[in-house]
C-alpha cells in the first residue's frame, strides 16, 4: 500500500500532441476536482494551428491545473507534476517542473522518430540524463499498456491509442485520490451511441487507475476540501460565465437577447454556448463576417433587443466603422473582445491584453465608448451583467474586454440568487411628440421601438441635430453634439460602486494597479510581499473608461505605482497622461499570463 501525504495545494501540467486528448483529460480532472470541493484555477494552452505538426514542439497542447484546500488565484507557476506524452511535450515543459516534482512519461513517445521531430538527438534519450535526485520519474509504457487494456475490441491500433489520455487520467486520479465516477458518467453520455469506443475509454481509465497500485515506491496524495463560503458551486470557464451573464442580463432587463457573431478564436465559444439556450429566449445569428455581425446587432438594438456581438482583436478592427455608427445612434449594445496575441492574425490561441488602445481609440472621429474588463473566469458573469446595465440604462454601446486566459480558464463559481442580481431599467420612450435626442439629467436619450405610434424617427450615420435628430451639417451643432456624447459617457462613472482596494492600506510605498486577467497573479504577489513586511497594496480596475472618480486619490497616496500588463505598456501610458506620480510599467508579451513571482520581484524593486 502506497504511503499517503496530505497537501494544501498541487499544480499538474498535462502535455502532449494536439491529437492526444490533453484538453479532455485536463477538463475532466478539473470537473472531478471541483466536485470534490477543491478551489482551483486552470490554464489550457492550445497550439496555434488547427492540426499542428505531430510530434513537434509547436504542436504541443497543454493543460495546467492548480488546486487545493486553500485560496487559489492562479493556475500555478512551477508544476508539481508533469505528464509528458512525447518528447516534444517533455522539451517544452521540463524547464518549468519544480525540483522534486513528479514526471510521468509515455516511453513510446521517445522513440527515434519522436526525438527527431522534437529537434533532439535521435540516438540519445534525454530521460537518461535526468538526475534521479531532481525528480520522481515514472517511465511507463503507456501506449503498450493501454493497448493491452482494450485488447479484444474491434479497433485499429490508431483507434486504441486515442484512449491513452484516459489511461493517464486514471493514473493521476489514483495518485491524488480522485474519484472516477464523474468521468465514467461523462464517457457514458458522450459515447452512448458507440459501445465499442465507450468500452475502450472505460477500460483505459480503470486500467490507468489500477496501474498506480503496481508502481513500487509510488507516493499518493490527498487534498482536502477548500473552506469556501456557503453556497452552491460549479466549475465554470470564462466564456461560459460570460454567456450566462448575458442571459441573466436579458432576464433582468426584460429584453430579448440577440447575439450576432462570426467565429473567431478565442471568442467562438460564446456563440456556441448561447446557441444552446433558445429556451431562455436567446436568438443567435452566425453572420458571414464581422461587419455583418455588428451591423445585425445594431439593427437588433434599434428593434428593441438587448444586442450583443463578440469577437477578438482582428474582428474589432473590422467592426470599427459600425461602432462609430452605434455611437452616433446612441443605441445600447455590448461588444465583447476576447483578446489574443496580435497584431494581424498574430497568436490566435495565446492570451494578451494589447487591445486596450483599440477599445479606447479605435474609431474615426470623436467616438467615446465605455470600456470595462473582467478579471477572472467567474467574474466574466458579473462583468457581462454590468456591461449590459450600462448599455441599456445609458443608451450607449459598451466594450467588454476579456482575453484568452480568462475565456478558456476555469474556476469555482458560486451560484448567485436571482434576487441578488442588479436590476436593469429600460428607458423606453413615453408621452407624445417624441424627440429622439431629447435627454434626461444623465444626458441619456429615450429608446423608441419602430412601430410605436407617435414615436416615428430617423437614424443614420450623419450628424444629428440636437433634440430633433434631424440631419445637420451645422458647425456649432456638430461641436455641441460631440461634447454632449462625451459628457454622457463621462457621467457613467456615477453608476459605479465605490472603488476599493483588494488588499493593503490606503497609503504606502507601492500600489499594484492591474486590470483584466492580471488580477490573480497580482493578488498572490501582493500577499507574498505583505507577508514579507513590505508596504504594498493592490487595486484592480474594472472600469477603463471612464475611470472611477476616486482613482486619482488612490494613486496620490502611494510613492510608486506598479502596473502589470500583458502588452507593451498601454494602461501605464494612459495613467501617466491622466495622473501625476511615479508610475512604472511591468510588461509581458509572450502569449502567457503573468506568474506571481514576476510581479513579486517587480514590487521588491520599488518597495
Amino acid at each position: 500500500m502506497a504511503a499517503t501525504t496530505e497537501l494544501q495545494k498541487v499544480t499538474i501540467h498535462f502535455a502532449g500532441d494536439s491529437g492526444d486528448g490533453i484538453q479532455l483529460a485536463g477538463s475532466q480532472f478539473t470537473n472531478t476536482t471541483a466536485l470534490q470541493g477543491n478551489n482551483l484555477s486552470t490554464f489550457p494552452d492550445f497550439p496555434a494551428e488547427i492540426r499542428a505538426p505531430t510530434g513537434t514542439v509547436a504542436g504541443v497542447s497543454g493543460f495546467q491545473i492548480h488546486f487545493g484546500s486553500v485560496e487559489i488565484n492562479t493556475p500555478g507557476a512551477e508544476p508539481d507534476v508533469l505528464v509528458a506524452m512525447n518528447a516534444a511535450a517533455f522539451v517544452k515543459n521540463i524547464k518549468n517542473l519544480r525540483i522534486g516534482g513528479t514526471l510521468i512519461i509515455d516511453e513510446s513517445g521517445f522513440d527515434k522518430r519522436n526525438l527527431r521531430l522534437a529537434k533532439l538527438d535521435e540516438n540519445k534519450n534525454p530521460l537518461d540524463d535526468l538526475d534521479p535526485n531532481d525528480y520522481q520519474v515514472h517511465r511507463i509504457e503507456i501506449t503498450k499498456l493501454n493497448r493491452e487494456a482494450v485488447d479484444g475490441l474491434t479497433l485499429s491500433n490508431k483507434e486504441k491509442d486515442q484512449s491513452r489520455n484516459l489511461f493517464v487520467l486514471g493514473l493521476v486520479y489514483w495518485l491524488y485520490h480522485r474519484e472516477m465516477e464523474t468521468t465514467l458518467t461523462f464517457l457514458q453520455q458522450k459515447f452512448r451511441s458507440n459501445e465499442t469506443i465507450l468500452e475502450a475509454n472505460t477500460r483505459a481509465l480503470k486500467a490507468g487507475f489500477h496501474f498506480g497500485e503496481t508502481i513500487e515506491a509510488a507516493k499518493r496524495y490527498t487534498v482536502s476540501k477548500a473552506d469556501l463560503a456557503p453556497g452552491t458551486y460549479r466549475n465554470i470557464v470564462g466564456n461560459e460565465a460570460l454567456g450566462l451573464g448575458l442571459i441573466a442580463a436579458g432576464k433582468q432587463s426584460g429584453l430579448d437577447l440577440f447575439f450576432a457573431g462570426y467565429p473567431i478564436t478565442p471568442a467562438s465559444d460564446i456563440l456556441h454556448f448561447l446557441s444552446r439556450h433558445k429556451n431562455f429566449g436567446v436568438k443567435t445569428f452566425q453572420a458571414e463576417d464581422e461587419i455583418a455581425a455588428i451591423t445585425a446587432a445594431i439593427g437588433a438594438s434599434f428593434g428593441g433587443s438587448l444586442a450583443i456581438t463578440a469577437t477578438s482583436g482582428p474582428g474589432m478592427a473590422l467592426k470599427g466603422e459600425a461602432l462609430g455608427l452605434a455611437v452616433m445612434l446612441e443605441t445600447p449594445m455590448v461588444i465583447v473582445n476576447v483578446q489574443r496575441g496580435g497584431p494581424s492574425t498574430g497568436l490566435p490561441t495565446k492570451t494578451e491584453q494589447a487591445d486596450l488602445f483599440q477599445a479606447l481609440y479605435g474609431r474615426n472621429g470623436e467616438a467615446p465608448i465605455p470600456v470595462i474588463a473582467a478579471m477572472s473566469p467567474s467574474d466574466c458573469f458579473d462583468a457581462a451583467i454590468e456591461a449590459c446595465k450600462i448599455a441599456v440604462e445609458r443608451m450607449t454601446p459598451v466594450i467588454l474586454l476579456s482575453d484568452g486566459f480568462l475565456a478558456n480558464g476555469a474556476a469555482p463559481w458560486k451560484f448567485p440568487k436571482s434576487a441578488s442580481l442588479p436590476t436593469i431599467t429600460v428607458h423606453k420612450a413615453t408621452g407624445d411628440n417624441y424627440q429622439p435626442y431629447a435627454r434626461n439629467e444623465n444626458l441619456t436619450r429615450q429608446w423608441a421601438i419602430p412601430g410605436e405610434a407617435g414615436k416615428e424617427h430617423r437614424v443614420g450615420g450623419l450628424e444629428k441635430e440636437d433634440i430633433t435628430g434631424n440631419v445637420s451639417y451645422s458647425a456649432s451643432n456638430h461641436e455641441k453634439m460631440v461634447k454632449i456624447r462625451a459628457a454622457k459617457v463621462e457621467n457613467i462613472s456615477d453608476m459605479y460602486a465605490p472603488l476599493e482596494l483588494i488588499q493593503g492600506d490606503t497609503t504606502g510605498k507601492v500600489l499594484v494597479v492591474g486590470w483584466g486577467s492580471t488580477y490573480g497573479a497580482s493578488k498572490v504577489a501582493v500577499r507574498w510581499a505583505r507577508e514579507e513586511g513590505l508596504s504594498v497594496s493592490q487595486l484592480h480596475l474594472r472600469h477603463l473608461f471612464p475611470f472611477d472618480k476616486e482613482l486619482g486619490d488612490y494613486l496620490s497616496n502611494f510613492e510608486n505605482i506598479v502596473v502589470p500588463e500583458l502588452n507593451n505598456g498601454q494602461l501605464v501610458k494612459i495613467l501617466k497622461q491622466e495622473f501625476e506620480g511615479n508610475i512604472h510599467g511591468l510588461n509581458k508579451i509572450q502569449g502567457l499570463p503573468f506568474k506571481a513571482k514576476e510581479i513579486f520581484e517587480e514590487i521588491r524593486k520599488h518597495a
